[in-house]
């Protein structure tokens, strides 16, 4: 199997199964899973898991700091994606919609540490990209997310 395509194996279903956890309203316990899989995801994990685990995990942490360290690591694994699309069981991820997303979350985290420079910069990086986002529901919401923040940062009411 070539990088290109992580294997349908038995890391996809438990980072599967503590999306579900997460999702389910189990913080705590999601963060643990997270962290138990991260060591078995850095020794060998496909980058396109270890973008999808790091970016979770940066939303159950509670210290700010810990959240942008979290999304920075998802935007490393990403960029280190060498492909323009990734195979993912039957399915195709574009790696370039990756980052509307990844960035989003890192203007959020910067405007959570108060540096509004970052922000800012992160927040532009977002909406160049934006374009990569197709018309569906996930791009309305990132979208709207994107639209929310932008409020926030310019001082008005989001």
């Amino acid at each position: 199997m070539s990088p290109k395509t992580p294997p349908a194996d038995e890391m996809t279903t438990r980072i599967g199964q503590v999306i579900m956890l997460l999702h389910g309203g189990d913080r705590e316990e999601a963060r643990n899973r997270f962290a138990a899989l991260w060591p078995e995801l850095e020794a060998g994990g496909h980058l396109l898991q270890q973008v999808t685990v790091a970016h979770y995990m940066a939303d159950v942490q509670d210290d700010p700091g810990a959240e942008l360290a979290w999304d920075l690591r998802a935007l490393g694994a990403a960029d280190a994606l060498t492909e323009d699309e990734v195979a993912f069981g039957e399915h195709a991820v574009a790696v370039r919609g990756l980052y509307p997303s990844l960035y989003l979350n890192l203007a959020a985290d910067y405007l959570k540490l108060a540096d509004r420079a970052a922000a800012r910069r992160e927040l532009d990086r977002c909406h160049a990209v934006l374009d990569a986002l197709a018309d569906d529901a996930y791009g309305a919401t990132v979208r709207a997310a994107v639209g929310r923040l932008e409020a926030r940062l310019s001082g008005e009411s989001p």
